[in-house]
């Protein structure tokens, strides 16, 4: 499924993702995953949330440097060789995938992984098959 992730641009001092999680907090959304990339200077925050269009206006509205941009979400089994098998599929239909981040619930026996790819419409067909998109559900549903 594609669904849209919020990047954030941040210094690397103190405070600053208590700054980002405030303004959330302010809106009531919800997380659903994090990742941070970062240099000595800088990092880039990646979220996934319930509403991806309000937190894009609100971190903007906050005076913070934001993009959004659409990733492939799946779900696979929290097994060993569970991701491998997935990736392979990229893989095999020439995908490139730029970075990936991924955390399992052991209660639901699932992991849930974002991938950035560099085909993204063709990464969701290869993960779907012959199944039709669920287009329309936003990661409410999906997560």
């Amino acid at each position: 499924m594609i669904i849209k992730q919020i990047s954030v641009f941040l210094e690397n001092r103190p405070g600053t993702l208590a700054q980002v999680l405030s303004v959330l907090g302010e809106h009531n959304i919800n997380l659903r995953a994090m990742s941070v990339a970062d240099t000595a200077d800088f990092g880039i925050l990646r979220l996934v949330v319930n509403e991806p269009d309000l937190v894009e206006q609100a971190l903007k509205g906050a005076g913070l440097a934001v993009k959004t941009t659409p990733v492939l979400a799946m779900r696979v089994s929290d097994k060993p060789g569970g991701l491998l098998a997935e990736v392979q599929k990229l893989t095999a239909a020439g995908i490139n995938i730029e970075y990936v981040y991924a955390f399992a619930a052991p209660a639901a026996e699932e992991a849930r992984v974002v991938l950035k790819v560099d085909d993204l419409a063709k990464a969701e067909q290869v993960m779907n098959g012959d199944k039709v998109a669920d287009g329309g559900e936003g990661p409410n549903f999906y997560w």
